[in-house]
């Protein structure tokens, strides 16, 4: 039956899947590139097929239109409409998630989803809600506001990440007032329940057994489990603990063994396999992953094989799950299903295949890895082979094993196996070094590249083609890794200072890291594990632009919002050197940090020089040895392809007025301002001197301190500058080879 309805298609299944995701991207994303590639394949729908088949594929593809049209309303409509406050709310058992003090799940109401925040206010009930499985129905005191929009460039997008999830709104909880269980309601709320009664189960294991669990069997990782997160990151397969086609082979292939060995007949296996899918799938949380793998099983149960398979499966993820490809989770799924279906090895024996695709498939998805993650490891593609053939066929069922047997006996001798495989991947890791940084590919460049590799596919035997095509393949990546344009950026990495530069040369210097600043002594039951201001900003940015060696540190003096970080960087870069003032060095913490880092340090004074973009910056302050404080900054300035910068660090007026005795006809173009905008700094007579057609000031939104001052906005009024705030623009950017180009995330 549906072998019958696929040859009713105007077109091969996986030509109009096709062009349903081009279609997909133009109405979603709205990108120029997405609609020119759509076009052109229309166009040349049009040259190669009947007149009477391309009618027929029109009004598929305006029905399509016409969906996707509708979700994208209704998703901005119900986004516009949110209300401004809530006081009751339904709790998703199963999206529970506690570090520390801090609570974190999805909430319901009115048919409506928020991602909820609390902060826990005793140890008994953080205890409580550890325990928690059952639906909750709370009354709260609590704030809504929109979550934060992407930062930087190429940076992770949280707001955009939620809308997703079908989630509009962050919800801020002051108090829970009154709490009680409540129905499920529904088959996958009751599913729901079993997850999170399955997930507190698992964590009577001891770890790293428990999260691998977790991980594993549910698709459940907690922020304890950080570290080995960003160990299998680096080591290029995190992908192994994302529930897809190996996990969903597993156990759909276990349940039906074991349906045939009940005496079921093949011929109706299928019938219960569909409903066992739907319990797996919740059990599973409902990742795209996993609910693609599971129609694959079923429609594979129904004859259909390959691309067919893979085409009738994305027809099905649009009606299921319309967001599915706006998610890098949904997109990595689906593309890595892609290129294993796009293989033949049927020549080879099936062993044998089953290697070759292993190591073919991370090749065939190089330029999305690239343009997600920026970096790629080659060892990944053997750790994929070992790891896949050791999760398969010993972690799995001895983790179901145990799992099953919990209630009656804990298998938790076998912790020392996962804390052998994540010792020797730790080790591994060091002796492997650092991911390979390619850099973020544009969209066009995406685009080129995947293209190049479907022609390289087909065309592979023709050896001069296929040469063309692989050096076409490098330069792509090559302009990828080595962008040949100037920048400067002020990189918005929350409240503080990291602006980068590098010249077309490749040469880089990086000014300050950024910190986090902690206020307040926690309990131990309060202490969770939390990432730093570096790891979400600065981090991901420098890779995006295919950096992995820092030429120059310049730290301009020793608040942790300047250099916090350090370590962080030190951990995913090479650095040449670290330049530091010579009052920095007066601070014994400061130094015994810059000693445990094993990087070169030299102290600068004013009147040195750093070589860049055919010109250089001067330092201009401190004058002598001062105490590494605001005003023993470090102060950089420099003509840069026509326009004169000045970088202050946390220059106060006292510094200032120091500077200005030695530079009284000091003139800029543009200033990044002083300790971010604080009302201490930017003097008027200073600005009067100086006189900055454009100000850049670094703070953090909503910031405690509520930097940048309005005082120091009406100076800046006054003196006619205009100003970009980190805080409200995102990262800001001057891009390019001759002049530059201001730019900006928002």
């Amino acid at each position: 039956m549906m072998s019958q309805w696929i040859k009713k298609l105007p077109l091969k299944p996986i030509y109009l899947a096709i062009l349903l995701l081009e279609l997909y991207y133009v109405v979603f994303s709205r990108q120029l590139p997405a609609f020119l590639l759509f076009l052109v394949s229309f166009l040349f729908l049009l040259w190669q097929y009947p007149l009477k088949k391309v009618a027929k594929v029109f009004f598929i593809l305006l029905f399509a239109a016409l969906f996707f049209g509708i979700k994208v309303y209704q998703s901005e409509k119900s986004y516009r409409t949110e209300p401004e406050r809530l006081e009751n709310v339904i709790l998703l058992p199963d999206t529970i998630k506690i570090n520390g003090d801090l609570l974190s799940f999805t909430a319901t109401a009115n048919g409506r989803s928020y991602q909820a925040f609390y902060t826990l206010k005793s140890e008994k009930e953080k205890n409580s809600f550890e325990k928690l499985y059952q639906t909750q129905q709370l009354q709260v005191s609590a704030s809504i506001e929109e979550a934060t929009p992407q930062r930087n460039f190429s940076g992770f997008d949280y707001r955009a990440y939620l809308k997703t999830q079908g989630i509009n709104r962050v919800l801020r909880i002051e108090k829970i007032l009154k709490q009680k269980s409540t129905s499920a309601g529904t088959p996958r709320g009751i599913l729901r329940e079993w997850r999170r009664l399955a997930i507190i189960q698992c964590t009577h294991f001891p770890a790293p057994m428990r999260h691998y669990m977790t991980g594993l069997l549910f698709g459940y990782l907690d922020k304890s489990f950080d570290e080995m997160t960003d160990l299998y990151t680096d080591l290029g397969i995190i992908h192994l603990f994302a529930l897809s086609g190996m996990h969903v082979s597993f156990f759909v292939g276990l349940f039906r063994k074991m349906c045939l060995r009940l005496g079921v007949s093949r011929e109706h296996v299928l019938f219960v396999q569909v409903p066992f899918s739907f319990v797996y799938g919740g059990l599973a949380g409902f990742s795209v992953s996993v609910t693609r793998s599971l129609i694959q099983q079923v429609l594979s149960q129904c004859g259909l094989k390959k691309m067919d398979n893979l085409a009738v499966t994305v027809m099905i993820s649009f009606v299921l799950m319309p967001s599915f490809l706006l998610t890098t989770g949904g997109v990595l799924s689906f593309g890595f299903a892609f290129v294993l279906a796009l293989l033949d090895f049927s020549h080879l024996p099936q062993k044998r295949a089953k290697w070759v695709s292993l190591i073919a498939i991370p090749l065939g998805m190089l330029p999305i890895m690239l343009f997600y993650f920026a970096s790629y490891q080659p060892l990944s593609i053997l750790l994929t082979v070992g790891l896949s053939f050791l999760f398969e066929s010993l972690l799995l069922p001895l983790l179901t094993l145990a799992f099953f047997l919990s209630p009656l006996i804990h298998l938790s001798a076998f912790n020392g196996l996962f804390q052998l495989l994540d010792k020797f991947l730790a080790t591994l890791s060091h002796l492997a070094g650092k991911p390979f940084v390619f850099g973020t590919p544009s969209i066009f460049v995406l685009v080129a590249l995947l293209l190049l590799l479907g022609f390289l596919y087909d065309y592979h035997r023709r050896k001069w083609l296929c040469g063309s095509l692989v050096l076409a393949v490098l330069g792509f990546l090559f302009i990828t890794k080595h962008p040949v344009a100037n920048e400067v950026t002020m990189i918005d990495i929350g409240q503080g200072d990291s602006i980068f530069i590098r010249d077309s040369s490749g040469k880089t210097l990086l000014i300050d890291v950024g910190g986090k600043v902690s206020f307040s002594q926690k309990e131990a039951w309060q202490e969770g594990s939390t990432d730093s201001n570096a790891d979400r900003t600065l981090i991901p940015y420098l890779k995006s632009r295919g950096v992995s060696k820092i030429d120059q540190l310049l730290l301009t003096h020793t608040d942790t919002d300047h250099m916090g970080d350090m370590e962080v960087v030190a951990k995913h870069f090479a650095i040449g050197e670290v330049l530091v003032s010579q009052g920095s060095l007066t601070n014994n913490s400061f130094v015994n940090r810059l000693k445990a880092m094993n990087v070169h340090v030299r102290s600068v004074l004013a009147g040195e020089e750093l070589p860049i973009m055919n010109s250089s910056l001067q330092v201009l302050y401190p004058l002598s040895q001062g105490d590494g404080k605001n005003n023993d900054s470090l102060v950089l300035y420099g003509n840069l392809l026509g326009t004169r910068f000045l970088f202050t660090g946390d220059l106060e007026k006292e510094g200032e007025e120091v500077l200005l005795e030695h530079y009284p006809q000091l003139a800029v173009d543009v200033l990044k301002v002083g300790h971010h905008g604080s009302k201490g700094s930017s003097s008027m007579s200073f600005l009067e001197t100086i006189k900055p057609k454009l100000t850049l000031i670094s703070a953090g939104q909503n910031n405690r301190y509520h930097h940048p001052h309005q005082e120091t906005l009406e100076r800046l009024e006054k003196v006619n500058s205009q100003f970009l705030r980190t805080d409200q623009h995102g990262a800001i950017r001057f891009i390019g080879w001759q002049t530059w180009h201001l730019e900006t995330v928002r």
